[in-house]
């Protein structure tokens, strides 16, 4: 193997660089096998003279390292101080709701609105249609203003009954031992029931809470809520027919699952109570479904019903 030169360790090394006692210790037999590893490298490139001061760092990279500094530190503070500031700013007040209540609250709200901008916009619809009314027109009017009341879509007034259904008002350290939760709260099918059987009573216009129902609306429990045509109700829960009062009471009293759950009323202090109401005051259904089979008749149908769809009726003109 090719070695370093036999010459002295000493003049690979600047005493200024690693001192005098470092250096004496470094120089030696051992040292000397340890870099003849290197392999054929020359005395003279790895030669410092100690006459020659050691190399100087160059001024223009310590200039430049001392320029970014600021710069870094600045850029650095900048982030820091906007990250706080958008910690501390408040949520915008358009911002979702974050949480089921809020989003609920809000999406209540809505249908509010949009309910009463549907009022509005069906009076104005009926004021456009008198002041240019034709002679079809007005009969087609007639027409509907005569259906109106039987499908739930005009104001009715009569006499009615009232039924309310409530919680019986248990907590998790008062619920009476051997029942569950879902044992002492209203349940959409406790709604369903008393509302099928005022229906089957005779019942000629209802209402839940302050809606008025139709054969379409749907009933949902949501949690221990009510879902009705867009908008959230808590219990005490009140359903309102108009018709024949002795005929309402006798079909509510006659009904199986209304009679199920006064059991659970009379057991568990379940809220049911039944009012008669000399006059009732009843809205018509806000908002109307669109139809899917209707269509207008013509005179050349000749009054018979068409077959296009199941459940299809004819409206003649």
């Amino acid at each position: 193997m090719a070695g370093l030169p036999e010459d002295d360790p000493a003049d690979f090394f600047d005493p200024r660089l690693f001192g005098s006692d470092t250096a004496n210790s470094l120089i030696g037999d051992g040292f000397r096998h340890r870099i003849e590893g290197l392999g054929p490298y020359s005395k003279k490139s790895m030669t410092i003279d100690p006459s020659q001061p050691p190399p100087a760092t160059s001024g223009r990279s310590a200039r430049r390292w001392r320029s970014a500094v600021p710069a870094m530190a600045l850029a650095a503070g900048l982030i820091f101080g906007t990250s706080a500031a958008l910690a501390r700013a408040e949520p915008p007040a358009t911002s979702e709701p974050s949480d089921l209540a809020g989003l609920i609250k809000q999406r209540n709200t809505t249908v509010e609105r949009l309910t009463a901008q549907a009022g509005d916009l069906s009076t104005e619809v009926e004021e456009l249609e008198r002041s240019n009314s034709s002679t079809l027109s007005t009969q087609v009017s007639r027409q509907a203003d005569a259906l109106a009341p039987q499908v739930g879509l005009g104001a009715v007034r009569g006499p009615g009954v009232r039924v309310s259904l409530d919680d019986a008002g248990y907590t998790l350290d008062t619920l009476p031992a051997g029942y569950t939760v879902d044992d002492v709260v209203v349940h959409q099918q406790d709604v369903q029931a008393v509302v099928n059987a005022m229906w089957a009573g005779g019942a000629e216009a209802m209402m839940i809470q302050d809606q008025r129902i139709i054969a379409s609306s749907a009933i949902q429990c949501v949690g221990n809520t009510l879902y009705l045509q867009g908008r959230v109700y808590s219990p005490p829960y009140t359903i309102t027919a108009i018709g024949d009062v002795d005929s309402l009471i006798t079909s509510l009293e006659q009904d199986p699952i209304v009679d199920t759950y006064r059991g659970w009323s009379a057991t568990l202090g379940l809220g049911y109570t039944v009012d008669t109401l000399t006059t009732v005051q009843m809205p018509g259904f806000a908002s109307v479904p669109p139809p899917e089979f209707v269509r207008i008749s013509t005179p050349e149908d000749d009054g018979a019903a068409t077959t296009e769809g199941r459940g299809t009726t004819d409206i003649d003109r």
